[in-house]
């Protein structure tokens, strides 16, 4: 039993199925689709968000250099998954490479944790951008009632123009001298904002990958150019008040509190197990393998080249950002834009909320567009029902995939928080990371003559490398992440062996059956 567990499907058999059937999906993506696509899910909520955060609660102003422990990382990871996506160009990114080389009980095991991933990565990002829409419509004096703008129990303090989290702006607010009794209070009950864009991005995912790739394109300009104007307000402001900039960064690396992951270099550790959310990007890439024209040669393009781009933008904008504002004043919904506002130009806090609710905006739809595309590819070896594998046959794009994984992810976003969301997020990330770096060591140890169109430099210490760190950065989660992640595990398990492994295409060529 346990080597049809680790039974590895032949790699000529996934280049057959890679070559596409009459009413697969379509072949429409160039170089320049995948690198937007990549773009648009890593710099998104990653960038916008959790920076502030992690700066804020676990490295201060040292989250630059969590920002290159992940780069360094992922760059591991990225040409691991390069040289899978060139020599295997399925649809199923980690699941598939896993499926090939380690065996179907590994390629469930992680296609279960990619689910886990981009199911919550979407929710976090659609948390992220609704405090975005909310921020950039009170400039113009428009304000979404409180209580459908939060998830259930957050507590809201009306201050300063806009509602925003009691916990976050409570000091604040006693070191000005106010009461805060005396300011308007609420309490949310969902996010309604979150869950409507949700179902708005699925229903663009059924009319077509095409029109996705487009529209990820528009949404990536738009958040490229407003991040530029940022490191171009914020670089003046720090030319000229380097006083302030004196005061932000001291001490640059806040000594440790005594407890694993607050400041210090365990926060460092801890901030970039955080921020690593954002780096699911190229793995998002690698789901449109079986929609690229010329995957062997495209697909390495769009994984490093917007690996590259990314890491440059986060490395630069975290280090202007602890700049100009105190890094304890950042654990808010839009850190940005309280950097723009910090310089004090208005026009550019403005510029910022309507990038960042445009660019956030591509993430959500990379992230569901990835779900899918790996619903549908678990769906065609049977290891799901065959509803999941059903193409449309007008768009050609998996619908019902779509709208089954919308349809939660809106209701996550409107209901959970989005720490929480992030970290599982985070879990499910690594742990694909992992088996993609082994994965190439696996097959280049196993078939060595494949011909590689893009081959991993210095195997096997590259994947041993991207491996240990990200290893390494999953054991910087909390406890409470690995016990939610080891249940949905658990659970994924159960369904393997009592409904996927009956079903197996390849368990049923072997047996005959």
């Amino acid at each position: 039993m346990a080597s049809k567990l680790l039974s590895t499907k032949p790699i000529d058999e996934l280049l057959k199925s890679a070559e596409g059937e009459k009413g697969g999906l379509r072949r429409a993506l160039g170089p320049v689709n995948l690198i937007t696509f990549g773009i648009g899910a890593i710099i998104g909520a990653g960038i916008f968000v959790l920076t502030g955060q992690a700066a804020a609660l676990y490295a201060g102003p040292a989250i630059v250099l969590s920002f290159i422990l992940c780069g360094i990382g992922s760059g591991f990871a990225g040409l691991c998954y390069a040289e899978f996506a060139s020599l295997i160009p399925i649809a199923g990114s980690a699941y598939t490479y896993a499926y090939a080389t380690l065996g179907e009980i590994f390629a469930w095991i992680i296609g279960w944790a990619l689910i886990l991933e981009y199911s919550f990565g979407a929710a976090t990002v659609a948390s992220g951008w609704a405090g975005y829409l909310s921020s950039l419509l009170a400039d113009f004096n428009i304000h979404i009632p409180p209580q459908l703008d939060a998830v259930p129990g957050t507590k809201l303090i009306f201050y300063q123009g806009t509602w925003q989290k009691a916990s976050n702006v409570l000091p604040a607010i006693e070191k000005a001298g106010i009461n805060p009794a005396t300011l308007p209070h609420a309490t949310g009950i969902f996010n309604l904002v979150a869950l409507l864009v949700i179902l708005v991005i699925t229903a663009i995912l059924v009319v077509g990958v095409k029109e996705s790739a487009n529209l990820n394109s528009t949404f990536v300009t738009i958040k490229i150019s407003v991040l530029l104007v940022f490191i171009g307000l914020a670089a003046i402001f720090v030319m000229h008040h380097s006083h302030i900039v004196d005061m932000n960064w001291h001490p640059f690396l806040p000594p440790n509190t005594g407890k694993f992951g607050q400041y210090g270099w365990s926060g460092i550790l801890r901030g970039a197990s955080v921020i690593f959310f954002a780096y699911i990007g190229f793995d998002a890439v690698s789901t449109t393998a079986q929609e690229a024209r010329n995957p062997q040669k495209d697909m390495p393009i769009g994984i490093i080249g917007s690996l590259v781009i990314s890491t440059v933008f986060y490395i630069i904008v975290a280090g202007l950002l602890t700049a100009v504002v105190p890094y304890t004043s950042l654990d808010v919904a839009d850190p940005v834009a309280v950097g723009v506002a910090a310089t004090g130009v208005r026009w550019g806090s403005i510029l910022v909320n309507l990038g960042a609710v445009a660019g956030i905006g591509s993430v959500m739809l990379v992230m569901l567009l990835g779900q899918s595309r790996i619903f549908w590819t678990m769906s065609q070896d049977g290891l799901l029902p065959g509803w999941a594998g059903k193409v449309h046959h007008r768009f050609r794009t998996p619908y019902i995939s779509s709208i089954v994984v919308g349809i939660p992810v809106a209701l996550a976003a409107a209901f959970l928080p989005i720490n929480e969301l992030a970290d599982l997020v985070n879990i499910g990330t690594l742990s694909a990371f992992t088996i993609v770096c082994l994965g190439v060591w696996v097959l280049r140890r196993k078939q060595p003559d494949l011909h590689r169109p893009f081959k991993t430099p210095w195997v096997p210490l590259v994947p041993i490398l991207g491996a240990c760190i990200s290893l390494g950065l999953m054991a910087g989660l909390p406890s409470l992440t690995w016990i939610a992640f080891l249940s949905w595990g658990t659970f994924g398990l159960l369904i393997y062996f009592f409904y996927s492994r009956r079903h197996s295409q390849l368990r049923q060529q072997q047996t005959g059956d």
